[in-house]
C-alpha cells in the first residue's frame, strides 16, 4: 500500500488538520458528498476535512482496495444516531501527495445530516471566510 494511503488511513479521522494537510497536494481538489462544488487548495481541504473528523463517529475503513497513484477507501461510520457508509475516491501525484480527493456517501438522510453538522462548524469558523475563493 502507498505510504500516503497508510498515512491517511491513520489520521483522516482524527481531525487534526495540521495532519490531514502534510498529505494533501498545495493544488488538491476536494469534492465532498455535501456540497456539488470543488474546493481547491490544501488549507481549505485539511479544514474541511478536521472538522469532518470532529463530526463522524466510530469512523473506520473497512476496505482500501487499489495502486499506483489510484485508490478506493471504503469507510463507515455514525453521524449522531444515524449510520452512513461512503468511499473516499483518491487520485495521489507524482510526488504522492494527494491531488483529488472525492467523497461518496450513503444514505441520503446521513448526508443531509452531514451538510446541517458541517455548516454549524464551518459558519463559526473565521478561516472560512478566507476560504471562500477556494470554492470552484
Amino acid at each position: 500500500m502507498h505510504p500516503t494511503i497508510e498515512r491517511m488511513k491513520e489520521i483522516v479521522a482524527s481531525g487534526d488538520d495540521a495532519k490531514i494537510i502534510e498529505i494533501l497536494a498545495p493544488d488538491c481538489r476536494f469534492m465532498p458528498p455535501t456540497y456539488y462544488k470543488t474546493w481547491t487548495g490544501a488549507e481549505p481541504t485539511a479544514a474541511i476535512l478536521g472538522h469532518v473528523g470532529q463530526i463522524f463517529e466510530d469512523f473506520s475503513y473497512r476496505r482500501v482496495m487499489g495502486e499506483g497513484n489510484d485508490w478506493a477507501l471504503e469507510f463507515q461510520c455514525r453521524i449522531g444516531d444515524l449510520d452512513a457508509v461512503g468511499v473516499d475516491l483518491i487520485t495521489l501525484n507524482e510526488d504522492g501527495l494527494i491531488e483529488i480527493f472525492e467523497v461518496v456517501m450513503r444514505p441520503y438522510k446521513s448526508i443531509g445530516a452531514l451538510r446541517e453538522a458541517m455548516m454549524a462548524r464551518i459558519s463559526t469558523d473565521p478561516r472560512f471566510l478566507a476560504y471562500r475563493d477556494a470554492l470552484g
